[in-house]
């Protein structure tokens, strides 16, 4: 078997199904990273689909990758262009015989999947689903009938625990065709005052989650640390790896059961888990509802008219509103692609519910801005806190930023650091 390995967002050796399943099976290995310039491209609000933050970290992921791939004697061929059009030019030229790819479930990225499967036809596109914690085939449900709230979901799973066990990582892998590989060129993230001070990559990926977990055990305090704005330690900050698939959620939750079996569990190992499970459902989600997600009523629809004030919504995106509170997270995102989970309940609420500017226009600057950007968990929070998602007291919940503000950041600190 002459194997071609189409790496998405399952940039990692680790916990990775089907390099586990195909090392010992195929004689020739390509592994290939398509870099479609669609994903570059300059959105109708007048910005980037994916902005220099996310671009710089996704460099950065690719050559560390590479650089694993190179001491197991093999290479990451990084290629520019269309998926379909790619990988077919590379099954001929290489006499490929099989391609493999994760799955994912959001409209642009199963666009690609079935282009690609189309052109290399009659070649088998083997698509395997890797991330989730929890394999939709161990539900307590069909995913058709996936409960609407989140609680419900959960209580479902938690009756029934089935976490599917991490495979193994590959001591071998077989050799690439003979070919030339371009150097992965990686670029270093600014050095800003952020809450993320840390670069893309699998091994990095691995090193702050044994710092988080084993080492500091900082997750001990997880709960009631995470709503913090400062710093690098308020919260896990295991997202961005998670989204570009450094990080797999089994290899979190084995980290978090192999802590509690030393040192006990406790509210806080179990709400890191818990938010796995949210990430979970989200991805869920968008499986079941498709590009509905997308829509200005999201799930809901019907919902308000949405305003469509460009000037309103370029003050928000750059932070010069009158609210001091939304407008220091606004510009940590912009200076540092990073912004806490309490900052974008807070900008999400003022964009949608006080302005009443259409959730999708924040969403899109999200995924520019975001380096921990997925479509399902950026789009599902946005809808949910918009009032359109998944629950429906969420149309009636408004954040008071100010009252916010005194709450996590009464002495002003976040503020000032940003303003």
């Amino acid at each position: 078997m002459r194997a071609l390995l189409w790496f998405r967002n399952d940039l990692r050796l680790e916990d990775h199904r089907i390099l586990s399943s195909i090392a010992s099976e195929a004689e020739v290995l390509l592994c290939v990273f398509v870099d479609n310039p669609d994903t570059y491209r300059v959105t109708d609000l007048g910005f980037p689909k994916t902005g220099a933050h996310r671009r710089r970290f996704l460099l950065q992921t690719l050559a560390e990758l590479d650089q694993q791939l190179r001491s197991l004697g093999q290479r990451l061929l990084v290629a520019e262009g269309q998926p379909a059009a790619v990988i077919r030019t590379l099954c001929q030229e290489h006499n490929i015989t099989h391609v493999y790819c994760s799955r994912e479930v959001t409209t642009e990225e199963l666009q690609d999947e079935a282009a690609v499967a189309e052109a290399i036809s009659p070649l088998p596109l083997h698509r395997f689903w890797d991330r989730t914690l929890i394999h939709p085939a161990d539900l307590p449900f069909h995913i058709d009938n996936l409960p609407d709230v989140f609680t419900s979901f959960r209580k479902a799973v938690e009756k029934r625990w089935s976490v599917r066990p991490m495979y193994p990582r590959p001591t071998v892998l077989p050799a690439p065709p003979a070919m030339d590989f371009p150097e992965v060129s990686s670029v270093a993230l600014p050095q800003e005052c952020g809450a993320f001070p840390f670069s893309g990559g699998p091994t990095s990926a691995m090193r702050h989650l044994h710092d988080y977990i084993h080492t500091r055990q900082l997750i001990r305090t997880y709960k009631d640390t995470r709503n913090g704005l400062i710093g690098a330690e308020y919260s896990s900050k295991f997202s961005p790896w998670l989204s570009v698939g450094s990080l797999s959620p089994r290899t979190i939750y084995y980290a978090v059961r192999e802590h509690e079996a030393t040192y006990g569990a406790n509210d806080s190992t179990y709400w890191l888990i818990f938010e796995l499970l949210w990430r979970d459902f989200f991805r869920f989600t968008a499986a079941r509802h498709g590009a509905v997600l997308f829509h200005r009523w999201s799930l809901r629809g019907e919902g308000p008219v949405w305003r469509r004030d460009r000037d309103a919504f370029d003050h928000w995106r750059n932070g010069t509103t009158s609210d001091d509170f939304v407008d220091a997270n606004m510009r940590e995102l912009f200076a540092t692609g990073w912004m806490s989970n309490r900052g974008r309940q807070n900008v999400a609420s003022y964009l949608s519910k006080t302005l009443g500017i259409d959730w999708r226009w924040g969403a899109a600057w999200f995924e520019s801005m975001l380096l921990d950007y997925d479509p399902c968990s950026n789009y599902g929070n946005w809808a949910y806190v918009a009032g359109v998602g998944n629950d429906p007291r969420s149309s009636y919940r408004v954040f008071n930023t100010q009252k916010q503000a005194q709450t996590y950041d009464a002495a002003g600190a976040f503020r000032r650091l940003w303003l």
